[in-house]
């Protein structure tokens, strides 16, 4: 069955730099079509990128330049889950780096100001642990961290 719901991500002029990259980060990624402007619009000449239609792991999304009016912000981000840390220190350091940035508790923004979450697995299997003061001294050493470390929640975790 087709994807019904298909996001579109608002850009000023890096639609396709940006689609190229996401695409970069996650097998099953692929820029699926590039649509050039017919005629000049309010954010580009004729000719110019106008949508690009990409596949993040498996989903469609749709990277549009419509211009600066619009930017990303906290309300909307896209979680990756990750297996291990080389995959999180990977996705994180791509992300945060050419003007990215670092946020708090497994949080940081790509260059044009989207919103991600690079969670380890084993960060959601801790916080869900069946042993209430386990999962509460995962959460609690999570809200001290930016990029999650596995190694430092597992130790987080064992009583003192």
């Amino acid at each position: 069955m087709a994807q019904k719901i298909v996001p579109c991500l608002w850009f000023d002029g890096a639609a396709e730099e940006a689609a190229r990259f996401y695409t970069s980060l996650l097998p099953d990624s692929r820029i699926d079509k590039v649509v050039r402007a017919p005629t000049a619009y309010q954010a580009g000449e004729a000719g110019a990128v106008l949508v690009v239609e990409f596949t993040l792991a498996g989903l469609r999304y749709i990277a549009l330049n419509a211009g600066p009016q619009a930017r990303f912000n906290d309300a909307v981000s896209f979680q990756i889950h990750t297996e291990d840390q080389a995959e999180t220190d990977r996705l994180w350091d791509a992300i945060t780096a050419d003007g990215g940035a670092e946020r708090d508790c497994s949080w940081c923004e790509d260059r044009w100001g989207l919103r991600w979450q690079i969670v380890p697995r084993r960060l959601a299997e801790l916080m869900a642990d069946p042993d209430r003061d386990r999962a509460a001294r995962a959460m609690h050493a999570m809200m001290t961290m930016r990029k999650i470390d596995i190694a430092a929640l597992e130790a987080a975790v064992e009583p003192a």
